[in-house]
């Protein structure tokens, strides 16, 4: 559970961070332009990005749950940077930056930790409640910063500090229970500590270790743990680097991993996250108060929809099947907003009150769609798809790409919504939408139930395949 709990960093940072910069304090303290707050408030997944990628170089190294602790003290040091920062914008930038680092390399080590523990029957629920962690801390993070608004004076620098301190809470909680937590078994079996490894195991399913269940799984692990010197070199981290990029395999996981984190960003969600208290002006809601009473109704219900997801979607209905379901009702909400907001600009005064409420509904509908696919299948694939050897850099670069594509889309999101006159934007993410519905339905192969190692069996197969029956995968173990 430590795992899931350090989502709660990101999703605090999201639901907080912009809300803290339209405080009165924090105007009367710093004296920021449009674009500096901007740069506070996207800062942090530049940040991120790099912060994923350069994670490769401990998780292997120091395990789990060491990686844990010290990227969760690395975004502790860089929100109390932010927090004391006292009116300097130079040392504010830093504490977004560095606390960023932190989050970036906690979005792969956590998700890849739940995977490697999870029973395959529910790996896609317990890995999703990672990301409902993070709309928990999102929801948090935003009655966090609307109680400090009200009930400290603006004149005081505590209703601005409060809710960047109260950010360290959770990681502190989480370095703390990760002393009573298990190691993964899959690491330290790279680490050739097979007894330690079937010991977590036994403690993870809490059956003895001459149970069948525990035996087979524990079996099936060991024989498919890569030799450190196997593939293309030993195991330092410019051989994994070129064993990724030159087998066929992982090749074909680069590009479907890296797509599908691309696709998410354009389908225009984070857009709307990041930027809903604009979306609900344009669409002619005007009370300040509402805008913020809306925007954290939208976030709860991001989570109760994430909920669902990870309970009756993921791994009953299966991963493309959730995808699909998911980018169709994108494009649905989207049609409807490009076609209101079109409509809307022309004619504000005669616009019907129920069509402007069915506006608001799409928006709310859109969250289901968003939670049940390319919002939360993106992180298990990044998690699931490696192979033993390789699954750290695996999701390192993809997550690296996940927070790049964030902070683009969450820079360009304001002028997009300008320059396209607000409702082709929203075009614009329909045509990312059916992109990635074509792309689902031709490319994503189907994981739910499989064992990790499994998996490696689809990505034997050319490109064009990974889409296909699992009838020749069936074949393939009946002859083993």
């Amino acid at each position: 559970m430590f795992n899931c709990l350090t989502e709660y960093f990101k999703g605090w940072d999201e639901g907080s961070a912009a809300a803290i910069t339209e405080l009165e304090s924090f105007h009367q303290t710093y004296h920021l332009d449009s674009n500096s707050i901007s740069n506070i408030v996207s800062l942090v997944n530049l940040g991120a990005g790099v912060g994923a990628l350069f994670s490769f170089l401990l998780n292997d190294r120091i395990g789990r749950k060491m990686s844990l602790r010290v990227y969760s003290l690395i975004y502790i040091i860089g929100s109390l940077i932010s927090c004391f920062s006292s009116g300097n914008a130079g040392p504010l930038y830093v504490g977004r930056i560095v606390a960023g680092l932190g989050i970036g390399a906690l979005s792969v080590v956590c998700p890849m930790a739940i995977s490697e523990i999870a029973p395959p029957a529910i790996r896609g629920l317990m890995t999703l409640w990672y990301n409902i962690c993070m709309l928990s801390g999102q929801a948090l993070g935003v009655f966090i910063v609307f109680g400090c608004s009200i009930h400290v004076a603006p004149s005081k620098a505590l209703q601005y500090q409060i809710p960047w301190f109260t950010q360290t809470f959770a990681p502190s909680l989480s370095i703390l229970l990760s002393f009573l937590s298990v190691e993964s078994p899959r690491w330290l079996l790279l680490d050739h500590e097979h007894d330690k490894s079937l010991a977590a195991l036994v403690e993870l399913r809490q059956l003895p270790a001459d149970t069948d269940f525990v035996a087979t799984e524990f079996n099936s692990m060991a024989s498919h743990i890569e030799d450190r010197n196997a593939g293309l070199g030993n195991n330092s981290s410019l051989q994994i680097i070129r064993e990724t990029f030159l087998v066929k395999s992982n090749l074909r996981r680069v590009q479907l991993t890296i797509i599908i984190y691309i696709l998410a960003q354009m389908s225009g969600a984070n857009a709307i996250t990041n930027y809903l208290p604009t979306i609900f002006g344009m669409i002619g809601v005007t009370n300040s108060n509402v805008k913020v009473y809306s925007t954290g109704l939208y976030t709860i219900a991001k989570l109760v929809c994430c909920v669902a997801a990870s309970l009756f979607f993921i791994d009953l209905v299966g991963r493309r099947k959730s995808l699909m379901i998911g980018v169709s009702v994108q494009i649905i909400c989207h049609s409807y907003l490009a076609g209101y907001l079109n409509i809307y600009q022309a004619n504000k005064t005669n616009m019907g009150k129920s069509s402007t409420d069915a506006a608001l509904a799409f928006i709310y509908i859109h969250a289901f769609g968003w939670a049940i696919g390319l919002y939360s299948l993106p992180y298990l694939f990044g998690a699931e798809l490696w192979p033993n050897k390789i699954r750290s850099f695996g999701g390192a670069l993809s997550q690296c790409f996940h927070w790049l594509f964030y902070f683009a889309i969450t820079k360009a999101a304001p002028s997009m919504l300008t320059n396209l006159h607000q409702w082709g934007a929203f075009v614009l993410f329909i045509g990312f939408c059916v992109v990635a519905l074509l792309y689902t339905y031709f490319m994503i192969p189907e994981t739910a139930g499989m064992s990790l190692e499994e998996i490696n069996k689809i990505f034997e197969r050319p490109l064009l395949l990974l889409a296909g029956p699992l009838e020749p995968l069936e074949n393939d173990r009946r002859a083993q």
